[in-house]
């Protein structure tokens, strides 16, 4: 029996194979030449992990002609079904959600026919718990390419509740999960789009000194600078000699342990990498110590450390590695790239703007992983 239930439901669960539940087969072959630019949508495993993830992929399809000769064979896919990954990444389920035509690549995917014999979203469900997990472990062959066959899935092990009812609610409840996953998910893109979008739009271009977009009230060019004007850069130090306090230190990874120095203690600024990860700054809030693989920068007087964030996050920074091995960046060649800047008033309204996209970025991106966890220990305590 499962930790957790829903309320009016007991009794132990039974243990069945998938092939005393419903039918498991593969499709027909369609060679690569048979793809098409569109037409019936023809999933492969890269399509089922992609939407697994949430993810988008590039899509491939057959002609109708094809399909409807394929299907004249081995039928066709309907709501509910549920295809799951043979190779590669294997075990990872895609439920059917609707009877549109589709078809499948043969040596990618099983096709579970499962036509109500077993609530769908339950299976499917079922299909990314630990249990389903472990079996897939027990089975793989250790040192070669990971293959989960028809044969296998037939004998797949899976608890399922005697009543129906229970079955439905667990897969309605995991359903409503994955919906609400889903459009945080998407909530979260949208910020991370519109905020490249602006970071691209309220930025002059390269070559120009003037944005797409600005707010109300400010016009004239930006000033060229070199980024060494607008910015006070240190370099992260060794902290081994300090002793333990409240002082957080950095490195590229982002917070490390506390000790009892600060090297600023009033001012906030910038982290980037030195050598190793040099493509993500980030904010350090005073007073924090760094590490030597970690440079700080400060805003000089008059410049807004949002702002300053802002073109620290739309750098290229790949471009400035000077290393052949572990990507490096210098003081130097820091200081000497070229900006341009507007005056502080407008600084200070352009980084009001994005830390405000950053900050409901970064509430969307916790409610997400909430959900996420909250899925993730359901799974675990309400299956067997």
């Amino acid at each position: 029996m499962p930790r957790i239930r829903f309320k009016g439901f007991e009794g132990e669960w039974d243990e069945v194979s998938l092939e005393g539940l419903f039918p498991i087969t593969s499709a027909a072959r369609v060679h690569k030449h048979e793809w098409t630019q569109s037409g019936v949508p023809f999933f492969r495993s890269s399509d089922v992990v992609s939407a697994f993830k949430g993810e988008k992929n590039a899509k491939a399809f057959i002609s109708h002609d094809l399909y409807e000769k394929l299907s004249a064979k081995v039928g066709r896919i309907k709501a509910g079904d549920v295809l799951v990954t043979g190779g590669g990444s294997i075990g990872v389920p895609y439920l059917v959600e609707n009877d549109d035509p589709l078809y499948f690549k043969d040596a990618d995917l099983l096709w579970f026919k499962v036509r109500g014999s077993i609530d769908s979203h339950y299976l499917h469900t079922y299909l990314g718990a630990q249990p389903f997990r472990k079996h897939l472990q027990s089975i793989s062959h250790i040192g070669t390419i990971a293959h989960y066959t028809v044969e296998q899935a037939k004998a797949t092990p899976i608890t399922v509740s005697k009543v129906t009812a229970e079955q439905t609610q667990i897969g309605g409840y995991f359903r409503e999960v994955d919906r609400l996953i889903g459009l945080q998910q998407r909530k979260h893109d949208k910020l991370v789009t519109l905020k490249k979008a602006m970071l691209q739009k309220m930025f002059p271009q390269p070559g120009t000194t003037t944005p797409e977009i600005r707010f109300k009230g400010f016009e004239g060019e930006w000033e060229e600078k070199k980024l060494g004007e607008i910015i006070d850069l240190g370099s992260g130090r060794d902290y081994k000699h300090l002793s333990a306090g409240n002082i957080p230190v950095y490195g590229t990874g982002g917070y490390m342990l506390s000790v009892n120095e600060a090297l600023s203690s009033i001012s906030d600024a910038i982290g980037i990498g030195r050598k190793g990860t040099i493509d993500k700054p980030y904010i350090l809030k005073a007073p924090f110590w760094t590490v030597d693989t970690l440079f700080y920068a400060i805003p000089r007087f008059g410049n807004d450390l949002d702002f300053v964030f802002c073109i620290f996050q739309g750098m290229d920074w790949k471009k400035k590695n000077e290393a052949t091995g572990v990507p490096s960046l210098s003081k130097v060649a820091i200081n000497e790239i070229g900006v341009v800047s507007p005056s502080p008033a407008e600084q200070q309204k352009i980084g009001r703007y994005f830390r405000t996209l950053d900050e409901l970025i970064s509430k969307h991106a916790i409610q997400l992983r909430k959900l996420k966890q909250l899925k993730s220990a359901c799974l675990e305590r309400m299956f067997v």
